[in-house]
């Protein structure tokens, strides 16, 4: 079978390419997280093939908010996040619980920008990718993965095989197909049921608050009046566009007895139904269905390199278990997982140095992440206990030191050098956690 050495440009939905596409590195998802290896593998000097299921520009569920970690990351991949450049900026988080909504700044830091963004899903996703695309990589649209293809003799795999036949090859190849990830259940690695997984349902409603410049975060939902009516599982967001619309979702935890036995859909009617009626958040503004997702948490899918393979975003379940976030983790795995192939490919793929350089991608991430995510896990089991979140929002919101402690936390945004005394605290307490 003949073997065509690609170029940098995207094919076209129906291009048909016979024979065995090979490349340096195959990349299997073009979200967030697959572009973002992409970017960075090409930008390293590598041949990167990036195939994706559906065809762009397509929908995803997401809450369409992105904190300044996740701008961090944009930044580094080389994204113009200007206002001018189609971006919402905000400042910061509005959390309602207890008896007034309480608003905090993102915190003033060396490490991460003073500001988050807004963006949808399509325009973000396909902003990315096209990014990717000008870097370097090679990305094949309709190409639906259905198998690995393993090298019999060493037991690695050595590439894929899409739903219509076409055949990828490479020494290296990364999951970022998301919670479902058929590749990596393909190759045995399956999910870990000792570890937190939410269930997030989102919409979009045309509201005067759509130029809101915080993020607003619902810690408690009332089937009523506050405090007179039965507190509702789980917890709410509302984004601001900017568009003249707002992303309205919300999200059950796992440890939450209710997990898996209500109907989110009428859980966010229900709660939607009791805000302030100029909002505009009733049936007749709603502008798009209500979609679900899983949030896959706290490592839940391991090992994150075996075989030639490397799990990156979701695939690896790398959503931070303390707030939901997903994008910001999803592009800094792909980059930790960029470096170490780059690596691996100057070494000589096959040799025991460029193996050494692959293993240390999961090293690298339990590093940076293991210990906070342990913390993750130990918070969202708090939280799923009623009792224990009327206790935190009645007694923590008002205090504002607690609460911009907290906010730090769950938004992992500290200093890792010369930080404040919070900083201090959360970095260190997340070095002595056992990794997850």
């Amino acid at each position: 079978m003949s073997e065509t050495r690609h170029g940098a440009d995207a094919s076209s939905p129906g291009d048909l390419v016979t024979g065995s596409i090979e490349s340096d590195v195959i990349v299997v998802g073009a979200g967030p997280a697959g572009s973002a290896t992409a970017t960075h593998l090409t930008r390293r000097g590598l041949h990167v093939s990036l195939l994706e299921k559906s065809q762009f520009p397509r929908e995803k569920v997401c809450g369409d908010g992105l904190t300044p970690r996740a701008t961090r990351q944009l930044i580094r991949l080389g994204i113009d996040t200007s206002v001018d450049a189609g971006w919402l900026h905000n400042k910061g988080l509005r959390i309602y619980g207890g008896d007034r909504p309480f608003q905090l700044d993102w915190p003033d830091l060396a490490d991460f920008p003073p500001y988050g963004l807004v963006r949808p899903r399509a325009d973000f996703d396909d902003l990315l990718v096209r990014n990717a695309v000008a870097s370097g990589a090679k990305l094949y649209e309709l190409a639906n993965v259905t198998t690995p293809i393993i090298d019999p003799r060493t037991d690695r795999i050595t590439g894929v095989q899409t739903k219509d036949g076409r055949r990828f090859t490479a020494p290296m190849v990364v999951a970022a197909d998301g919670n479902s990830t058929r590749l990596s259940t393909a190759m045995g690695l399956t999910v870990r049921e000792d570890r937190p997984m939410g269930v997030a349902v989102r919409t979009y409603y045309t509201s005067p608050r759509h130029d809101d410049d915080y993020l607003e975060s619902w810690l408690e939902l009332w089937d009523g009046e506050p405090g007179r009516s039965a507190l509702l599982p789980g917890y709410g967001w509302i984004f601001g566009m900017g568009d003249g619309t707002c992303n309205v979702g919300l999200g059950i935890l796992n440890t939450s007895s209710a997990f898996g036995r209500t109907d989110y859909r009428d859980l966010l009617k229900r709660w939607l139904d009791n805000t302030p009626a100029e909002w505009g958040f009733r049936p007749e503004n709603m502008t798009a269905p209500v979609r679900g997702a899983a949030l896959p948490m706290g490592f839940n899918r391991q090992p994150h390199y075996v075989r030639g393979l490397l799990l990156v975003g979701d695939a690896g379940g790398m959503v931070n278990p303390f707030n939901g976030e997903g994008i910001a983790y999803a592009l800094e795995s792909g980059e930790i997982a960029a470096n170490a192939m780059a690596e691996a490919h100057y070494r000589g793929v096959g040799t025991p140095s460029a193996e050494r350089a692959l293993e240390s991608y999961p090293v690298t991430l339990k590093a940076e992440l293991g210990g906070y995510y342990t913390l993750g896990r130990a918070f969202v089991k708090l939280i799923g206990r009623p009792e224990i979140m009327r206790i935190c929002t009645k007694y923590g919101l008002p205090r504002k030191s607690l609460m911009r402690f907290t906010l730090k936390l769950m938004a992992n945004l500290t200093d890792s050098r010369d930080g404040d005394a919070m900083d201090k605290v959360i970095n260190s307490l997340s070095k002595i956690a056992p990794a997850a």
